[in-house]
């Protein structure tokens, strides 16, 4: 049975277009240095190899912020239904100034420790901890925080 979706958060598209696009200007500029005016080989190696990170970067960043993250009363998960935590397994959320969290963004701890997962500008996973937040609007995640806050509340 589908749940009701309680807060919903996306990436918008000039955020994805900027922030993609920004990745990729590194990306040739760093293969440019490499290739025009090649410096000694090792390092040769090293711009290459910083260039090419960067393309692919923005290609998983392109790919993850084209889906979303929905809150429900059970669950936090993405567009497509992959499971980021469940309400009852988090611990806290933390929205604060010094928090270790993605812009515009937040934090929730959870009792439960999970795989490693990042899907860049929108969500990631270490541990006990999860990232919501990277290339969202703060108004939108602000909302999803005061709410699985409120959840929280409710259950305790």
């Amino acid at each position: 049975m589908q749940q009701e979706v309680l807060a919903t958060v996306k990436a918008s598209t000039p955020r994805r277009w900027l922030g993609v696009g920004m990745l990729a200007v590194v990306g040739a500029m760093v293969l440019y240095v490499a290739l025009a005016a090649p410096p000694e080989p090792h390092w040769q190696v090293f711009l290459i190899a910083v260039g090419a990170a960067a393309f692919w970067l923005a290609y998983r960043m392109w790919n993850a912020t084209e889906d979303w993250i929905e809150l429900t009363q059970t669950e936090l998960r993405t567009g497509t239904g992959r499971i980021i935590a469940r309400v009852q397994d988090v611990e806290a959320v933390d929205r604060g100034v010094f928090a270790f969290k993605p812009s515009n963004g937040f934090l929730v701890r959870t009792n439960s420790k999970e795989k490693n997962v990042w899907a860049p500008g929108l969500w990631w996973r270490l541990g006990r901890r999860v990232g919501i937040g990277g290339m969202t609007a703060a108004a939108e995640t602000k909302f999803m925080s005061e709410m699985l806050s409120a959840i929280i509340a409710d259950r305790a």
